[in-house]
């Protein structure tokens, strides 16, 4: 049954009383109805509305899903996944009401094989978790995107982040997966093998389909042997573009730098009084080298040598593993710091991904548009792989205000779509860039989506509004 303190738009639509009933007979105190549990559920990271399900379920087993599916099937209830909550465009709201699904009990590292670098676990693992329990056997799985997010919230909006650079994004680094189709079946989309060519290729399929197409239940994941060193420093720069052209070089030299984040003069100001960083307050790029201990070194004195070319102040070491830690834990804390800067108002953070070649130029012109528009909107990225982002502080209260943090935002991937890029690196489509598809895509392109769509989930119950309308 509902709580006591629903409303009656919490109640609209025939089928949702009779649902929540059927999932609760089924799943007993894992239906969950209360009003703050449910709004928890919904969108709470950006501008956009918070949209409550009707219920949450917290499904512990394979049963559960397949049990929650086949009750919103038989009414024609929506389901959306859940892992932590993490994601920046929407992707957990429910505007059509339904069932949030939350994975995060769903938490199993189900099996570790070191000798073939590779793991196999549940949805609801978290990345920081997951490399707790590896560090002992000398291995890591190295996609980071910040927050400590589910593998399988990752696996669903292809997430990536400071690592991707060297180790690719979550596209690169799934071996396969199993899936609860809206039908029920339990799919298996590959095995372990490092490369097949039999068949479709259905793992990458659901990486990046944001839940619209089935629910992710195992994943077996790609790992990585623990360096035997690792080198990192913060290296700052008169402008943007320096920056950026220092990092395009060593890309294009092949020095297989492991991180390279961009923070512009405003990001560090806010860094600086968050995390007590002391850097001049000038663009910077914090780096982290990989290898031997002779290689890393090597690494990093041969960026050094391309950035003093680009007009780069002095390149300081962080090699003890408390002063890295404390520099990326900054860098991971970038939202956060930000929110003094401007009292009262919400952080709004999007982003883009153009060629690297085109790195610079979009750069510029981005924080050229931040100026002329009179926003507060620091910028950082994972450049290495010419993805970036802006953290908008706006008053989401005040329309105008909003107005002009979108026509910025709508500017922002258009500049990215003339550079042949994309409207978002690795935040995800999920409701706030549903409207850039057409133009990034065409209508060709979306159409042979809504035709996946269509036969996969054909009641379109899975986490329906998100990535395409059917």
């Amino acid at each position: 049954m509902f709580a006591a303190d629903a409303t009656a738009e919490d109640r609209a639509g025939t089928d949702v009383l009779p649902a929540v009933q059927a999932l609760s007979e089924q799943l007993g105190h894992k239906v969950v109805t209360s009003r703050p549990i449910r709004e928890q559920h919904a969108n709470i990271t950006t501008y956009l509305p918070n949209e409550a399900p009707d219920a949450v379920v917290f499904a512990e087993s394979v049963e559960d899903v397949q049990a929650t599916l086949a009750v919103c099937r038989a009414y024609g209830l929506p389901v959306i996944p859940f892992g932590t909550g993490t994601s920046l465009e929407g992707h957990v709201n429910a505007p059509l009401g339904g069932v949030s699904l939350d994975l995060s009990r769903m938490n199993r590292i189900l099996a570790v094989h070191g000798e073939d670098l590779d793991c196999v676990i549940e949805p609801g693992v978290t990345r920081k978790r997951l490399n707790e329990e590896l560090r002992d056997q000398g291995l890591f799985f190295p996609i980071d995107p910040g927050a400590d997010a589910s593998l399988g919230g990752m696996v669903s909006t292809r997430a990536s982040g400071t690592n991707a650079v060297r180790y690719g994004t979550m596209k690169d680094n799934v071996l396969a997966l199993k899936v609860v189709l809206p039908n029920g079946d339990l799919i298996t989309t590959s095995r372990r093998a490092k490369k097949s060519s039999a068949g479709y290729d259905l793992t990458h399929l659901f990486i990046g389909a944001e839940g619209t197409l089935g629910v992710i239940t195992e994943i077996t994941l790609r790992l990585q042997g623990i360096p035997e060193a690792i080198t990192a420093g913060v290296c700052p720069f008169p402008s943007v573009g320096d920056a950026c052209n220092s990092v395009i070089e060593t890309i294009q030299s092949g020095i297989p730098v492991a991180r390279i984040e961009l923070l512009d003069e405003m990001q560090v100001r806010a860094c600086n009084a968050y995390a007590r960083l002391g850097l001049p307050e000038t663009p910077h790029l914090f780096l982290e080298f990989h290898g031997t201990v002779a290689g890393a070194r090597e690494q990093a004195e041969r960026f050094a040598e391309i950035a003093a070319g680009h007009g780069a102040g002095t390149f300081t070491w962080a090699e003890k593993p408390e002063d890295r830690t404390r520099l990326w834990q900054a860098r991971h804390d970038a939202y956060w710091s930000v929110l003094p800067l401007r009292p009262g108002a919400k952080a709004v953070a999007t982003d883009v991904c153009v060629p690297l070649s085109r790195l610079a130029e979009c750069v510029m012109e981005t924080k050229r548009d931040i100026d002329e528009t009179g926003l507060i909107a620091p910028i950082v990225g994972h450049v290495g792989d010419g993805n970036f982002h802006t953290t908008l502080m706006v008053d989401v209260t005040d329309p105008a205000d909003m107005a002009k943090a979108k026509g910025f935002m709508t500017r922002m991937v258009e500049r990215a779509l003339a550079m042949d890029g994309t409207c978002t690196g690795e935040h995800g489509v999920g409701q706030g860039k549903m409207k850039y598809l057409a133009a990034e895509h065409g209508e060709a392109t979306l159409e042979a989506m809504r035709t996946l769509k269509r036969a996969f989930d054909p009641q379109n119950i899975m986490n329906p509004g998100k990535i395409i309308t059917v």
